[in-house]
């Protein structure tokens, strides 16, 4: 029954997804120089360098890579 429903929304268009245009808070808050202004340093992402992100990743692939060739290995 939930499923007849849930596919009679989807036909019907009752779900008409997100609206054509996004609004911003810090857009409708300052003015449009002050948003040219902004810095944004492409080093640090939410508080943590994107360099500290790269290097856990490389630590986590080379991780993963010796567990497996240690079960290659002894099972």
């Amino acid at each position: 029954a939930d499923y007849n429903q849930l596919g009679f929304n989807l036909r019907s268009n009752i779900f008409q997804g997100g609206p054509l245009e996004s609004r911003s808070l810090m857009k409708d808050s300052y003015t449009p120089d002050i948003i040219q202004k902004a810095i944004r340093d492409p080093r640090n992402w939410h508080g943590r360098r994107t360099d500290e992100l790269g290097k856990w990743h490389q630590k986590n692939a080379l991780n993963l890579n010796l567990q497996k060739a240690l079960e290659d290995k002894y099972g």
